[in-house]
C-alpha cells in the first residue's frame, strides 16, 4: 500500500474538512443559544468526524460500493448512539430528540461533503437550521394552547 502525499490532496481534505465544518456552525449555534446538552463543540466536531471517517473510507476501499455502504453504516448507527445520549427522559416526557436529531443530520452533512455532495450538506444544513430556528416557537405556543388550565390560571 503507498500512500500518497501532496498538498494538492492534503488541501483537498482540508477544504472538505472546513466545508462540514462551517455547515454544521448554525445548528451548533442554535442548540447552544437554547442551552441543550450539545452545542457549539459538538456539531462541528460530529461534521468533521464524519466527513474525515468517509474520506478514510474512500481512500481504503475505493468504488467498491458494498464497502462504501457499511462505513455509512458504520456512522450511522455510531451517531446514533452519539444522539441517544443527548435524550433525557423525565417522567413520561422526552427530551432532546431534536437535538439527537440534528446531530444524525449533522454526519450526514459530514459524509456528503465527503463525498462531494455539497448540494446535499447544504440543503441537509438549511433544513436542519431552518427546522429548530422555526418549530420550536411554533411548538412552544401548541404546546401553552393545549396545555390543561390549573385552578389559578383561570379567570375571575
Amino acid at each position: 500500500m503507498q500512500i500518497e502525499l501532496g498538498w494538492d490532496l492534503e488541501i483537498s481534505y482540508l477544504r472538505d474538512l472546513l466545508v462540514a465544518y462551517l455547515l454544521a456552525i448554525p445548528v451548533a449555534f442554535n442548540r447552544e443559544r437554547e442551552s441543550r446538552s450539545a452545542g457549539l463543540r459538538t456539531f462541528p466536531l460530529v461534521a468533521t468526524g464524519c466527513c474525515a471517517y468517509v474520506l478514510v473510507g474512500v481512500d481504503v476501499v475505493g468504488d467498491n460500493p458494498d464497502a462504501l455502504a457499511r462505513v455509512i453504516y458504520g456512522l450511522m448507527t455510531g451517531i446514533g448512539f452519539i444522539g441517544g445520549a443527548a435524550i433525557v427522559k423525565e417522567g413520561g416526557t422526552a427530551h432532546g430528540t431534536a437535538t439527537a436529531a440534528a446531530i444524525w443530520g449533522t454526519g450526514a452533512i459530514g459524509a456528503a461533503v465527503a463525498f462531494h455532495r455539497y448540494e446535499i450538506a447544504v440543503l441537509v444544513a438549511l433544513l436542519n437550521f431552518s427546522t429548530l430556528l422555526a418549530f420550536g416557537p411554533i411548538k412552544g405556543l401548541i404546546r401553552n394552547r393545549h396545555r390543561p388550565r390549573r385552578r389559578d390560571d383561570e379567570p375571575d
